[in-house]
């Protein structure tokens, strides 16, 4: 399994041999042309597997695909999880929704992408989606997974390009995490089937009292 400082040393030497073949291939090209993000401003950090990861949404959202609205939500998020939404019309149009319903249909999008865990939304001014928790989309494809919602072709291929990025470990602490979540809802199931006795009042809290010997003097 690839550690971060392995992963690390990958880049590095992917971006030399990038370098190398832009040299090769693209030589003095126009940097005007070019979006450099060691230059360029306006830019966030988004998960490498954030394609597959809408190829999965969309999959599951025939009819009312969603992809590309996580993935404007991905591009807005100020390189963090926590997103704050106070023009809805503007993620609408974004999101490639106009017309008088816009907004609604990419509220709809959003209900979708929420009941497939990968967001969690809290009413706020805007209305139900004004303060949005973008969640790992790696752990979402695996949960969705686990519920064998993920044909088994797309989640080869997201197991491969997991590892390609050496994000692998991230889904080891996720069904580590399943794992003590099932056994403490186990424990507290166990709890409450095995009540504590109920406490004898009356008639048979007296007769156990007069049938109980007297101690000797």
């Amino acid at each position: 399994m690839m550690n971060l400082k392995q992963a690390m040393a990958r880049r590095s030497g992917m971006a030399e041999r990038a370098a190398a073949l832009m040299a090769i291939h693209f030589p003095n090209f126009p940097e005007a042309w070019l979006w450099q993000r060691r230059k360029a401003k306006g830019f966030t950090t988004v998960p490498r597997t954030l394609p597959l990861a809408m190829e999965a949404i969309d999959h599951l959202s025939k009819g009312q695909p969603a992809g590309h609205t996580l993935f404007c939500l991905w591009a807005r998020a100020p390189d963090g999880p926590l997103l704050v939404i106070e023009n809805p019309a503007t993620f609408a149009a974004e999101a490639g929704f106009t017309g008088a319903r816009a907004v609604d249909t990419w509220r709809r999008r959003m209900k979708v992408l929420r009941d497939l865990q990968f967001l969690i939304p809290k009413k706020g001014p805007s209305g139900d989606f004004h303060y949005v928790l973008l969640l790992n989309p790696n752990v979402a494809v695996e949960y969705l997974r686990q519920d064998r919602r993920v044909q088994d072709e797309l989640y080869g291929r997201f197991q491969d390009r997991l590892a390609e990025v050496g994000a692998s470990a991230e889904m080891d602490a996720y069904k580590a995490f399943c794992v003590e979540t099932a056994e403490a809802a186990k424990k507290a199931a166990e709890k409450q089937r095995v009540p504590p006795p109920p406490a004898e009042t009356g008639s048979a809290a007296r007769k156990k009292r007069i049938s109980r010997p007297k101690a000797k003097t």
